[in-house]
């Protein structure tokens, strides 16, 4: 990705390998600071994890890679660091698909190194082909709805929600895109924002609550990311994309995911059996330390919610756009 660095512009992955650390842009301090963070141990890369220095399923999954490649130059156990790693979030499927990966390249004897790397730049190529079948999607001129982030701070590289723009981009499309602030983190505000006016991509940053307002003033096509996609094609992602979805379906604008298979989870039926993650109500009730809720009032607040897959117009994968009807036909082709 494209990204201002002390003044000049410079191309970057949300994370990688080098010289026998791991080493990642901290996201929870952009868009206003840039900084790279060194880890070199399994219980880092948890916390990283945990605490959202690293976020977004495919970045997840790749970070759970890059851990238990940690875990096995530092000599850790194996079984106890895959043990660690899943259990920091819940609802992302890439961070468990990643783990298990990981755990059998080792069994297997494969070079512990060779076998991460392979993973991510998997991902990273996986990425890229979504932008390649997402793009025609977007037409010259065309007005688009995202939520939360699902660029490249999210996947490594290219994105999902966002490679298909950042493909139309390249091709000398011109388009705009309206950015939900995405409440209570902002990721839309701070993550997504930061990506389109690096690339420079038209957007506006807009309130959650502004959605359905300008859905029904005109918009062309709305995409998302996703964290885990059941065999019926439900899907999790951000808390307030179901809303989004709805609206779309009744005002006739597409609605579509943009997930890797590896989002897909085929062991689960449908979305009322993915496992949603309930976070701190600090991150609703105060807003950098200073709280903006009164005193004993309590917060709920869900991470993620379920779309059913009725609103989908598809999934947009490396494979393709597929319908949800097409999620058990990648099943019974093995396609991982």
């Amino acid at each position: 990705m494209r990204i201002k660095i002390d003044g000049k512009y410079e191309e970057r992955r949300a994370l990688w390998y080098e010289k026998g650390k791991v080493r990642m842009i901290d996201q929870r301090i952009l868009p206003h600071q840039v900084k790279v963070l060194d880890l070199t141990t399994v219980e880092q890369m948890a916390e990283a994890i945990k605490d959202m220095t690293v976020r977004g399923a495919p970045a997840i999954g790749a970070a759970a890679a890059y851990g238990m490649l940690l875990a096995k130059q530092q000599g850790a156990d194996i079984a106890g660091s895959a043990k660690l790693l899943k259990s920091t979030r819940p609802t992302a499927h890439d961070l468990f698909f990643a783990v298990d990966h990981m755990v059998k390249a080792l069994e297997e004897g494969r070079e512990p190194v060779a076998a991460a790397e392979g993973y991510v730049e998997s991902i990273v190529e996986k990425c890229r082909l979504i932008g390649v079948h997402g793009e025609p999607l977007i037409k010259q001129d065309a007005r688009v709805m995202t939520h939360c982030n699902a660029g490249a701070l999210a996947t490594v590289d290219h994105g999902t929600a966002l490679a298909p723009m950042r493909a139309a981009w390249n091709k000398g499309k011109g388009f705009f895109v309206y950015v939900s602030e995405t409440r209570p983190r902002l990721q839309g505000m701070k993550l997504t924002a930061f990506e389109l006016l690096n690339e420079g991509i038209p957007h506006a940053i807009i309130p959650d609550g502004a959605s359905g307002h300008f859905l029904r003033l005109g918009v062309d096509v709305v995409i998302v990311g996703a964290d885990r996609i059941a065999a019926n094609g439900d899907f999790a992602n951000k808390i307030g994309t179901y809303e989004k979805a709805v609206l779309a379906k009744e005002l006739g604008v597409p609605f579509y995911t943009a997930a890797p298979i590896s989002t897909f989870d085929f062991s689960i039926e449908s979305g009322e059996d993915i496992p949603i993650e309930r976070r701190a109500e600090t991150e609703v009730t105060m807003i950098d330390d200073v709280r903006i809720a009164p005193e004993g009032c309590q917060a709920l607040n869900p991470s993620f919610d379920v779309t059913p897959h009725k609103y989908l117009a598809g999934i947009i994968t490396e494979i393709g756009i597929l319908k949800p009807e097409d999620i058990r036909k990648v099943k019974e082709a093995k396609i991982s």
